[in-house]
């Protein structure tokens, strides 16, 4: 099952977010995708087996270490930006907590976590079909799926 559009704007139509893999290394793009959520000031919460905090703009953002620390798990849309044997353990994590929706940047999944994915959560961006010619990925597809879900 490949994500479409109206697949990116349902994952936006949660009322909060969560990023795992959420780094403090300003090249990475788990600070990255973080940084994007905090730009449109999106309530994100920053997930990273440290727990370190991550300033955006000269805002600390404090960092959880594992979606279990969610607030809301079945109200959060989670972002995720680890390698695939990773995110497959992630997912599992966020079925069991009823996380509704997954965003798989390019490069944190193989079939087998794309197949468990598509299983088991409602909404799965991931894959090809985006803007992008690396897949759906939130720098790239965000802003055009974001307002389309906050219309």
């Amino acid at each position: 099952m490949s994500a479409t559009d109206a697949t990116a704007k349902t994952f936006f139509s949660s009322p909060k977010f969560a990023v795992v893999g959420a780094s403090t290394n300003t090249e990475k793009f788990g600070y990255k995708v973080f940084k994007w959520y905090a730009d449109r000031d999106l309530p994100a919460t920053p997930i990273n087996p440290q727990g370190a905090a991550l300033t955006v703009n000269g805002q600390s953002y404090p960092a959880i270490k594992s979606l279990s620390e969610l607030e809301n798990p079945k109200e959060t849309s989670v972002s995720i930006i680890t390698g695939p044997a990773i995110t497959l353990k992630t997912l599992q994590e966020a079925k069991e907590l009823g996380v509704p929706a997954v965003w798989l940047q390019p490069g944190t999944f193989n079939d087998e976590v794309l197949a468990y994915a598509n299983e088991n959560f409602q909404t799965v961006v991931a894959g090809k079909g985006s803007w992008g010619g690396e897949g759906w990925c939130v720098l790239v597809d965000g802003e055009r799926s974001l307002g389309g879900a906050r219309l």
